[in-house]
């Protein structure tokens, strides 16, 4: 009778679409409940062992041995026993197995039926913290306006862009009003009059933030009753001041540009200021942990405005050492701005702990995808306890490694160009490094050029690289740092060169 009960119990489960389990007491030679077995489980959730039906007939404690004795064992006890359904909104579960992850968060609900528990759990750690880490890459937040009621609701990305303490609640209209520019109220009423009209509204408004002036990008909606009117207002928002602060840079100096007559040598000059504010080339050698750096670059010969190469060298702050160097496509104002946006965005994406290099290429991808954007990219990290560079590229010159006199690509992993796939996955590659060891991080315009075949000219950087470390000398950086003597008449050059001490 009780498998019968069982099975009906777990042909209703199956049908259900969350996660339900329906527990069965066990009792001991006195009479209490000492444990409780899973009689009937849903299978479409799986638990954080990915587990489904086939915890049927397992008991709880075998299971699940960290929760004995806790708060949701002791709810289990008291729903069983006074038959009140009982609920913890924010149960901690802690796991100390590998691979598993240490500390999820559940709501839970507890009934007591046909002599057991029916348990409703759903893990609510997940979605809150996607939610979360969505807004703080995206320095985004969302906002939504009852205009029957007069409520707002924030997420915690719109007090982060206002600067704002959570405890105090959202910004009323006259408060945000008020630390709208003046100039720019026409936009926000704009906005209201788009949004009146049935469409959606996207507008840049600044406010006065603090002591500080931020271009917000604001891109509402309106829900609508039956008739036809607004009753509330849905609000994406985003912080694009670092964007419209570089645009602001690099217009101004494109209209000195523009507006002076200049020789070609005054426009050289130009185009390295545009790439120094950018990105600033450091003359010295950059002291990383357990790893020495140089960085040269050379603007195209021929081109009179700045490229898209760039570069980044940074000890992390487990000690390790993120290595990149990039080539956004063409020249001029786009190819500077793409430029500026992969860098920053990579800067960012460090800051808040992503360094998988793989994982990495795939946000700038993306990142291409959405701009519009074309270039290529490789992405390394060096563990100086385990002794290895993890790498990636994509569609980019794999690194060269020179190790006692003798220089070689290292083995390259497949990679497709940023902003060509939205979806392209990057691999990564692993490298053993030992003392001394010097390592070569290029743009194409090293080996690229239009009077002797890029075979050829690999093949010279190569043979330098291999005499640098055949003989290291006083100062091998410096010495590689020589490969830049001429710049390429048709393209920017960029390296970093690296040494293991």
């Amino acid at each position: 009778m009780a498998e019968d009960l069982a099975g009906l119990v777990q042909e209703v489960l199956t049908a259900i679409p969350a996660g339900c389990t329906w527990l069965v007491p066990v009792t001991g030679a006195d009479g209490e409940v000492v444990d409780f077995t899973v009689a009937a489980t849903s299978d479409r959730v799986a638990d954080i062992y990915h587990r489904g039906a086939s915890r049927r007939q397992a008991r709880l404690a075998e299971l699940y041995p960290s929760m004995v004795g806790g708060p949701l064992w002791n709810l289990y006890h008291r729903v069983l026993a006074d038959g009140v359904p009982g609920e913890l909104k924010d149960f901690l579960y802690e796991d100390h197995s590998a691979g598993v992850v240490a500390q999820s968060h559940f709501v839970v609900t507890v009934h007591r039926v046909l002599g057991g528990l029916m348990v409703w759990w759903q893990r609510s750690d997940e979605a809150q913290l996607r939610m979360e880490r969505t807004e703080l890459l995206g320095s985004l937040g969302w906002t939504e306006f009852d205009l029957i009621t007069g409520r707002s609701d924030w997420s915690p990305g719109m007090y982060r862009i206002f600067g704002r303490e959570p405890a105090l609640g959202p910004m009323s209209r006259a408060e945000q009003q008020a630390a709208m520019l003046a100039e720019d109220r026409g936009i926000a009423e704009t906005a209201w009059q788009t949004l009146d009209s049935g469409a959606t509204s996207d507008v840049t408004v600044r406010f006065r933030i603090g002591t500080a002036v931020r271009h917000l990008r604001i891109l509402s909606d309106a829900a609508r009753d039956a008739d036809g009117a607004p009753v509330k207002i849905y609000a994406v928002v985003q912080d694009v001041t670092a964007r419209e602060d570089s645009r602001s840079a690099i217009q101004r100096l494109a209209h000195q540009l523009r507006t002076r007559e200049m020789t070609a040598l005054a426009e050289h000059r130009l185009a390295a200021q545009l790439q120094h504010l950018i990105q600033p080339v450091p003359a010295e050698p950059i002291a990383l942990h357990r790893l020495e750096a140089v960085v040269g670059y050379l603007p195209a010969e021929k081109a009179i405005q700045v490229g898209g190469d760039w570069y980044h060298a940074q000890t992390l702050p487990d000690g390790q050492v993120l290595l990149a160097v990039g080539d956004v496509a063409g020249h001029g104002l786009e190819a500077a701005n793409g430029m500026a946006h992969l860098r920053f965005a990579l800067v960012a994406w460090l800051s808040i702990g992503i360094h998988d290099p793989g994982v990495l290429l795939g946000h700038l991808n993306r990142l291409c995808v959405q701009l519009g954007l074309t270039g290529t990219a490789v992405v390394g990290r060096h563990d100086p306890v385990a002794g290895r560079l993890s790498w990636a590229r994509a569609g980019h010159p794999p690194p060269l490694l020179a190790r006692a006199g003798h220089a070689a690509e290292l083995p390259s992993p497949p990679g497709l160009l940023l902003g060509a796939d939205a979806d392209a996955g990057y691999p990564v590659a692993d490298a053993p490094l030992e003392e001394a060891d010097l390592v070569l991080l290029y743009t194409d315009g090293l080996v690229e050029r239009r009077e002797a075949g890029a075979v050829a000219t690999l093949a010279d950087v190569k043979r330098h690289l291999s005499a640098v470390s055949a003989s290291p000398g006083a100062d091998p950086l410096v010495r590689l740092r020589g490969l830049l003597r001429s710049a390429n008449p048709d393209d920017d050059t960029c390296l970093l060169a690296v040494r293991v001490s």
